[in-house]
């Protein structure tokens, strides 16, 4: 593919061409001429968050002096980040590069693909590019950062191509468990790239939207440089059941039920939502909703006509006293026990409009992310100790994934067969389960590239190769701060949690170093100082006989005098209660 044209040898052309961007290779042919033979630049592909880890999802895609970004997600805070509300991706490079940015495509609405969109959007402003529903639910998280206006928001259709210059995005209609999703075809000089975003193959989805598997098979014809895939179900052989595989077991649950149904499931589930929302109809229920992103889900689907209901199915939570229990659904939010979700304040007795009691039949339609389970076994424990009857994924097929299992992630590489293959969204081992199907679909394995955050990978039609890094780490969201909570403040707070707090207050005199008042001992998580007041007094005598002694040896300087009282104090407490709190001497001069 690469241009190849004859021309008089002139520096001048030579420079200008390099200018460009082209790397020249010069030989002689027979008629003792120079011909001159154009590469073009490489395609870089920089995951910036998604891989090693599920959530954060953020790939560039950069050619010359052009970046067009895929997704840009969050990631739920893990069990040590205490005190975390989200991470979010570093986007350190993006800012040094911004001038290059051209916009920002979306694979679909979940939460690890458009959650970090406002935090980024405040460091650097590019347009965005979604689908209908996508762009609606991105529209609520701009409105609630008071962004709306200063951010350029496309709707684009399933099947549109959005040409950036160099770089051109084709989106292709898929299926997950939003509606929606799509795949992107990324046309760039050096080859097409095929990225799936989270997709599953499902033909009987519930809108009738199948996946454009013709369009990918048309684009497989015309050559592939590269497919990027979607990794999270690459250890589970087969297929994934289809979403319409829940109507009937819905259908059965509620059949012949004299209790009111409560269900737990993904807020952004729309089509698990719809079959809901078929059984409620067909047995001639009510329905409830409970939980801030549940409600503006149903209602952004609402608008847009993606959830197909009676005007008058869906009541306010306020009336469910004005129904009996077997002309209701309560819809909730909470399937992963999230601490201060609906179900989780529900089973706990806290909800201030709905009491769950043993006349409630409670299903929760989602299986538990890894990390999630305990959460979520407390949560069935205490529903059951109510009394209520609870269904769940072990007992009942009242969930499937929303991702494809191995035959169909064969089925994509069949259609595509790209030339080189790099898996996505996943933790390593599922990374490595992907790279293996590959292998069996008769990809070389040198063309496979498993990649990490932050890693630059440059092909062309010829090689691939990485070729350095950028940074690529996780900024942490607390409360209004974004990124002001560090591995340091973490450490800390891990330390707190684990050993507690020793203050120690005294105030001495900066001439001679003795203790005017004080030393007072404060003990916080570490033990009860009126149970422990004996403890507490041998502190104090020991902080001023190491005071005395510093004084003997004329230590005047107070960063000396806080580090050694600190550590000799360290040492004693251990000593005594094998523990080891954090110490903060506050030290008072007059």
């Amino acid at each position: 593919m690469n241009n190849t044209k004859e021309m008089s040898t002139n520096v001048d052309t030579k420079s200008r061409d390099r200018k460009k961007g082209y790397k020249t290779n010069y030989r002689k042919n027979n008629k003792n001429k120079l011909d001159f033979s154009f590469k073009k630049s490489n395609l870089k592909i920089i995951a910036l968050g998604g891989l090693d880890e599920i959530g954060k999802n953020i790939t560039v895609f950069e050619y010359e002096d052009e970046i067009v970004l895929v997704d840009c997600g969050l990631e739920f805070p893990e069990d040590d980040m205490l005190g975390v509300d989200l991470v979010i991706p570093d986007v350190t490079y993006l800012i040094k590069n911004k001038e290059k940015i051209k916009g920002l495509v979306i694979t679909h609405g979940h939460e690890d693909h458009i959650g970090a969109i406002p935090y980024v959007l405040k460091q650097v402003n590019m347009p965005i590019f979604a689908t209908r529903l996508t762009a609606k639910l991105i529209e609520h998280k701009l409105e609630e950062h008071h962004l709306r206006n200063s951010v350029k928001l496309n709707v684009v259709n399933q099947g549109d191509t959005v040409n950036f210059g160099k770089i051109k995005v084709e989106f292709i209609r898929s299926s997950h468990s939003i509606p929606d999703a799509v795949m992107f075809a990324i046309h760039t000089p050096v080859g097409t790239v095929i990225h799936t975003g989270d997709f599953k193959v499902d033909y009987t989805p519930i809108d009738g939207q199948e996946m454009d598997l013709g369009r990918l098979a048309e684009i497989g014809n015309n050559g592939v440089l590269a497919l990027l895939s979607d990794s999270t179900n690459s250890e589970r052989k087969g297929y994934t059941m289809s979403e319409k595989s829940i109507g009937p077991v819905f259908d059965n649950l509620f059949e012949g039920c004299k209790k009111r149904i409560v269900v737990a499931t993904f807020a952004s589930n729309v089509h698990r939502v719809q079959q809901i929302v078929n059984s409620a109809v067909k047995f001639g229920r009510k329905i409830a909703v409970s939980g801030r992103s549940m409600i503006n889900m149903i209602e952004a689907a609402r608008e847009l006509n993606y959830i197909d209901a009676p005007d008058d199915l869906f009541i306010d939570i306020d009336m469910i006293k004005n129904f009996t229990d077997e002309q209701l659904v309560i819809m909730t939010t909470g399937s992963q026990g999230e601490t201060m979700s609906a179900l989780t304040r529900m089973a706990n007795g806290e909800h201030k409009k709905v009491t769950i009691t043993s006349n409630d039949l409670v299903i929760i339609s989602a299986n538990p992310i890894p990390g999630n389970e305990k959460s979520v076994s407390k949560v069935i424990d205490q529903l059951m100790k109510i009394g209520s009857e609870v269904v769940y994924s072990a007992l009942a097929d009242v969930h499937v994934s929303g991702h494809a299992c191995q035959e169909e992630q064969k089925l994509i590489m069949a259609l595509v067969r790209p030339k080189y293959f790099i898996p996505v969204h996943g933790e390593y081992r599922q990374l490595m389960a992907h790279r293996d199907t590959a292998i069996e679909m008769g990809i070389p394995k040198e063309n496979i590239f498993l990649t990490n955050n932050g890693r630059v990978l440059e092909l062309n039609e010829e090689e691939a190769k990485f070729t350095g890094t950028v940074p690529a780490g996780r900024v942490m969201v607390d409360g209004l701060g974004v990124g002001d909570v560090g591995n340091i403040v973490l450490r800390d707070r891990q330390h707190l949690s684990q050993d507690g707090l020793i203050v120690i207050v005294m105030t001495m005199d900066n001439q001679t170093g003795e203790i005017v008042s004080g030393p007072d001992v404060i003990s916080r998580g570490f033990v009860y100082v009126r149970e422990s007041e004996n403890l507490m007094e041998d502190v104090k005598a020991f902080i001023r006989e190491e005071i005395h002694d510093l004084e003997n040896r004329h230590v005047r300087d107070w960063s000396t005098i806080k580090s050694t009282l600190k550590d000799d104090l360290r040492d004693f407490i251990f000593d005594r209660t094998k523990r080891n709190p954090m110490i903060l001497p506050i030290i008072m001069e007059v």
